[in-house]
């Protein structure tokens, strides 16, 4: 807790933007951060509340100590309150810009929809230990002799790596891409996260002993079989990337596109990288974007700041009421409407809205037709509409993993939605010194959820390789 009356004294603040006619105009962050004073104050209205639901399972995935580091703001400890965050979370600069704060849901003082502003003070709490220079390589005092290789350097993949480093594992990451990040690289716009902040984790991680392997593709340009072979223990964390599919007709027109091809494209042009593909630039077009959630509203930040001329975003859900009822979703994730900084610049939000299919002339889109939906989110007759378009990106979502390559070639088993099976506390696949974590085992999800399922699974792997570990659970 921080101030035994602070959360009487202190009103909620929250991080402030850039106008978003000045943040359009470029690919930087552009939160302005609190000072020192202000979140100490923010910090102090962490409230004796019993029982912190903030950083159960409900709150926070990685179980991060939030009560704990809020106190050792208020007095001043900031040096305690870094190390004490970083018990729990590998990467807290990452998920204290990019995770959707269910700790703040989930906080007592959401019941009166002022939560205390636990991302913002995660994120200051890392950030100042790396301006401090209290974050530093703690390579092992003695390695075990064991060889551990790594696939997708993601979030769970980074997670992991680095815990079996720290534990004394020889640690091989294998990444497809050109840098490492996965997702985190790849996948975030810059806006939302630059990525010198993956960039200065991947030299503290170098110096801890772990060796990255880019522009390998497992079971493209390597053979599972090769892999399995060197190291005494594999862990898939390549991820759920697979586009769920609408089957859309006129899908296949000159304009349309999945998010994430686009995203990534878009990041390795502000990340100075060459893009060989076809370029898809939004300037002058106009962007309709098919789906609701975060993916989504990347793609709308991106647009806007290629230069689009207008974006509109459907969502086939209901419009959500502007506050949730406390006493029957509390402390859970509620439904209720959200506006994103990227929405905010300006997109169009069309609610209940199915997509019916796509227009086009001479082989290139120029329209979404659309349609109103019932409860069952079934089109409704009669309120047909066509919506200009002459950029389209599907962002509905993921189907699992990537079957073709890696995964056939391990020949572990998947279950029915595509997702590799294993439990969550052996993360053991159907093949004995193979291991899963993150997207590739729960689906589709999210950063913070991706770290616990990493860390997690370097305790199995530990164990598994030395018979005991001493790596939190």
């Amino acid at each position: 807790m921080g101030k035994v009356t602070g959360f009487l004294e202190y009103d909620r603040q929250e991080q402030k933007y850039q106008l978003a006619g000045e943040r359009i105009r470029h690919f930087r962050e552009f939160t302005l951060p609190l000072d020192d004073s202000d979140l100490k104050k923010q910090a102090g209205r962490c409230m004796d509340c019993g029982i912190p639901f903030c950083h159960g399972p409900t709150g926070c995935p990685v179980h991060n100590q939030i009560p704990d580091w809020n106190d050792l703001v208020w007095q001043g400890d900031w040096e305690e309150a870094a190390a004490n965050l970083h018990t729990t979370n590998n990467f807290p600069e990452f998920t204290g810009r990019i995770c959707p704060a269910p700790c703040e849901e989930a906080c007592t003082l959401n019941l009166e929809n002022q939560p205390v502003t636990i991302k913002t003070i995660e994120q200051a709490i890392a950030d100042k230990a790396w301006e401090m220079g209290w974050i530093k390589p703690e390579p092992a005092a003695v390695m075990t002799g064991k060889r551990v290789a790594i696939v997708g350097s993601g979030p769970a993949g980074l997670a992991a790596a680095q815990q079996l480093a720290r534990a004394g594992h020889e640690v091989h990451v294998y990444e497809r891409e050109a840098k490492p990040g996965g997702l985190l690289r790849y996948g975030i716009p810059d806006f939302k996260m630059e990525k010198y902040h993956i960039d200065r984790r991947v030299k503290q991680m170098e110096a801890e002993g772990v060796t990255f392997h880019c522009g390998v593709n497992v079971g493209v340009n390597k053979t599972f079989a090769s892999l399995h072979n060197e190291y005494d223990a594999v862990l898939l964390a390549g991820g759920a990337e697979d586009p769920r599919n609408p089957n859309l007709p006129g899908q296949d027109l000159a304009g349309v596109h999945y998010a994430m091809p686009y995203l990534t494209q878009s990041n390795r042009r502000v990340g100075g990288e060459e893009v060989l593909d076809e370029p898809i630039l939004a300037n002058g077009k106009h962007v309709v974007v098919i789906g609701g959630g975060d993916t989504a509203s990347d793609c709308v930040g991106t647009a806007f700041r290629q230069g689009a001329l207008s974006v509109t975003q459907l969502d086939i859900r209901p419009k959500p009421p502007e506050r949730e009822d406390k006493l029957t979703v509390w402390p859970y994730w509620p439904t209720k409407m959200r506006t994103s900084s990227s929405q905010a610049e300006g997109a169009e939000r069309e609610f209940q809205a199915a997509t019916l299919g796509l227009e086009g002339k001479k082989g290139r889109v120029t329209g979404v037709q659309c349609a109103r939906v019932d409860e069952k989110r079934q089109p409704i007759p009669g309120t047909e509409f066509t919506i200009k378009a002459d950029l389209v990106f599907i962002a509905i979502g993921f189907a699992g993993s990537v079957k073709e390559g890696l995964l056939e070639q391990s020949g572990v088993a998947l279950d029915r939605r595509s997702n590799v099976v294993a439990d969550d506390k052996s993360y053991r696949t159907s093949n004995e010194k193979v291991f899963v974590a993150g997207d590739m085992r729960r689906g589709q999800s999210l950063v913070v959820w991706a770290i616990r399922e990493g860390r997690q699974a370097a305790r199995a792997i530990d164990t598994f390789l030395t018979g005991e570990s001493t790596l939190p659970a």
